[in-house]
């Protein structure tokens, strides 16, 4: 059935028209915000399923660069190909987050463009699957959200899942664990959840995630814990959790080998590291007993809890942000060690 592309806001939200106008009182088309590159993936037959749709923007929290990651090692491992280009300009605010530019002596050499890019991506064993990576839009959300919509039901997508990081209380000794969320329970059965009732900043990647489950299509999404004293550096075990969490609630094959021995290499330097500061050695191992606490006090009760919930503060451990800054302050410094000199 074709998209309904007027009514499509008014059933999202009680809120009443989310999709601009023009002076007419019409709808600006959710198409018009992209070009398609080539012919698109064929219809599923019937009976058979859809692709899976993966999605990984930037813009918003992604700690150890872990959606980026991810979305790169797809793109470098299998074969791609692009079927729709978003119109970058008239969905981003550059002010708000500049390209970066490079100058050379006398002149400009290179910009960094924006995109925001829907690829048809052929997996290890053969089958094709959507990856939406790019940019995360700045305004304009609900009409951005009801052209992914319409590109999920057109190329009958059975399952959209997004991607990326988030800082964590949590050491990287231990193995790298994910929030799921989804839009039905049965999608992230035999998960226990690891935070509680949080109230966050919103997000494209959220609210598509939202949207699609009031028009009852089936979104999830896993948000790779990543040890905050790492959050802004890369950190490839991420990565590979992420992409393995997505081949184990799909069909698809991920070989994620590649970034299972990057994060082999960042463990070693990351030991190195530590090993060469008592100090920091203490804060890692503060860490790990608030992370086995909380293991032993959710494997006790036999039933899920937030993490460090009660386990820091006043009379307790150090809270995790007093934990990380030292350890933040520590790598800062080694950093600075390997700088070469002035002049």
């Amino acid at each position: 059935m074709p998209y309904n592309w007027e009514q499509a806001p008014r059933s999202m939200s009680s809120r009443g028209l989310l999709l601009p106008r023009c002076e007419d009182g019409s709808v600006l088309d959710p198409r018009d915000l992209y070009t398609r590159d080539g012919t698109g993936p064929p219809a599923p037959e019937a009976g058979t399923p859809g692709p899976v749709l993966i999605h990984a923007l930037t813009g918003f929290v992604d700690a150890g660069h872990a959606g980026r990651l991810a979305r790169d090692h797809l793109l470098e491992t299998f074969e791609h190909r692009t079927l729709v280009t978003f119109d970058v300009d008239t969905l981003l605010d550059y002010r708000s987050r500049r390209p970066v530019m490079v100058f050379e002596a006398d002149h400009w050499v290179s910009y960094d463009d924006p995109s925001l890019v829907l690829h048809e991506i052929v997996d290890g064993a053969g089958q094709r699957f959507l990856l939406l990576e790019g940019a995360e839009p700045d305004v304009q959300w609900e009409r951005f959200i009801a052209a992914v919509r319409g590109l999920v039901e057109e190329m009958g997508a059975r399952l959209t899942i997004g991607l990326h990081g988030i800082p964590m209380g949590v050491p990287h000794t231990r193995p790298t664990n994910v929030t799921a969320h989804a839009t039905r329970p049965e999608l992230i059965a035999g998960r226990e959840p690891w935070i509680g009732t949080v109230q966050v900043p919103g997000s494209v990647v959220n609210l598509l995630e939202y949207r699609l489950g009031q028009s009852g299509r089936d979104a999830m999404g896993f948000a790779v814990h990543v040890p905050h004293y790492l959050a802004q550096a890369e950190y490839p075990a991420a990565a590979a959790a992420l992409l393995d969490n997505v081949a184990a609630a799909t069909d698809l094959v991920l070989p994620t080998t590649a970034l299972h021995s990057a994060a082999e290499r960042t463990r070693t330097e990351l030991d190195e590291q530590v090993a060469e500061s008592q100090e920091v050695a203490g804060v890692v191992a503060a860490l790990e007993q608030q992370y086995d606490a909380f293991l032993a006090t959710r494997s006790e009760s036999g039933s899920g809890g937030e993490l460090l919930a009660g386990l820091s503060g006043p009379g307790g451990f150090p809270t995790a942000d007093e934990l990380g800054a030292e350890f933040e302050r520590f790598l800062a410094d080694q950093a600075k060690g390997n700088d070469p000199p002035d002049g």
